[in-house]
């Protein structure tokens, strides 16, 4: 069986090459390039991933760009800055392989310091808490590797196409019914420098993309 693996991609060159020679075997890459001046496109392309472009800039833009570009039944998400491991996907594919979740995401588990600045743990944190009282579902991270239903996915209608599409994920799954899970992953430092976690400013744009979507 094969799964798709959408990348959200903005300047990731440095990071692309180690994430997909780490691909399992029958995990196909979907590079989302979301305008990208590095040659990331060129890059992933050379390296055997399918690459799709997304004009209109946003991370949930590029995240549903991957998404309408992939046909495999279960499709993954993860980020391609190289602070997860490729080779841990079958982590979060296999409850929805076996038919014991719907929807899995991987809780991150920093194995250094750097790799979650605290500033982006806490605002996780109160999101997460958030979340879990809204819906139920026993989440402590909005982890960016996740697996589901191609096709259930793109029933749920997501409109964000900001921070907040992640979010947004949880809650119409979780207000359709579906059963919600999450794996331990590992967290490692990634590549360069992050546009959201790496500033203060970065964090405080996603987690007010986030609350627009919990408020809405």
């Amino acid at each position: 069986m094969t799964i798709d693996v959408i990348l959200p991609c903005l300047d990731e060159a440095a990071a692309l090459p180690w994430i997909l020679e780490r691909m399992p075997p029958g995990y196909t890459a979907i590079v989302a390039d979301n305008g990208s001046t590095d040659g990331s496109a060129e890059l992933a392309a050379g390296l055997g991933a399918r690459v799709v472009h997304e004009p209109v800039r946003g991370f949930g833009a590029a995240c549903h760009a991957g998404l309408l570009a992939a046909t495999a039944d279960v499709v993954c998400f993860m980020d391609a800055d190289a602070s997860l491991d490729p080779r841990q996907l079958p982590r979060v594919t296999e409850p929805v392989l076996a038919g014991t979740a719907d929807l899995v995401l991987g809780r991150r588990m920093p194995r250094t310091r750097a790799a979650w600045p605290a500033h982006a743990r806490l605002g996780n944190a109160v999101l997460a808490r958030n979340l879990r009282r809204r819906t139920g579902a026993p989440l402590h991270d909005l982890g960016p590797m996740r697996a589901c239903s191609r096709a259930g996915l793109i029933a749920l209608g997501l409109t964000d196409r900001r921070f907040g599409y992640p979010l947004e994920m949880v809650l119409r799954a979780s207000s359709a019914g579906w059963r919600v899970a999450e794996v331990e992953v590992d967290y490692l430092a990634r590549s360069g420098r992050s546009k959201v976690t790496g500033t203060v400013r970065g964090t405080l744009r996603a987690v007010a993309d986030m609350r627009r979507v919990l408020a809405g």
